[in-house]
């Protein structure tokens, strides 16, 4: 899809996942003293997990409520009625920019809670109290 039309994004997709994208804080850091692109510190390899892809049909988007827990204590909470864009616009946005194609992934941003993992602990995030993501740090 290119340009597409807000009324419109929804017919271009069936399904949704949750993710996290890691950043490496040492690295950005570093990056971003020297005023460089800091690119380097998110795009590493397993910066990006996913969990199970569900069917859209099968969930209200307006208010879904999504947790991620580390070692078993909720960390990040949020709910996508609290989005300031809803995803069609930002289906509509992002595709004035660049065409968006079967398997491309939009992460539409993180709720509070971000914080340092260490090797060790048991990362899950889940939508509606079902967990759908689990991956250890190793």
């Amino acid at each position: 899809g290119k340009n597409v039309e807000e009324r419109f994004a929804p017919k271009y997709f069936s399904q949704f996942t949750l993710g996290i994208d890691f950043t490496a804080r040492d690295i950005q850091k570093k990056l971003k003293d020297k005023g460089l692109p800091w690119e380097k510190a998110k795009a590493f390899d397993q910066s990006a997990v996913l969990g199970e892809f569900l069917d859209v049909k099968d969930y209200s988007l307006d208010n879904l409520k999504f947790e991620l827990k580390k070692n078993g204590q909720v960390v990040q909470s949020g709910n996508t009625k609290s989005m300031i864009f809803s995803i069609p616009q930002i289906i509509e946005h992002c595709s004035e920019f660049f065409t968006l194609k079967i398997g491309d992934l939009i992460y539409t941003g993180t709720p509070e809670g971000v914080g340092p993992v260490v090797k060790g602990d048991v990362i899950k995030v889940g939508v509606d109290g079902l967990t759908e993501l689990e991956t250890k740090i190793v």
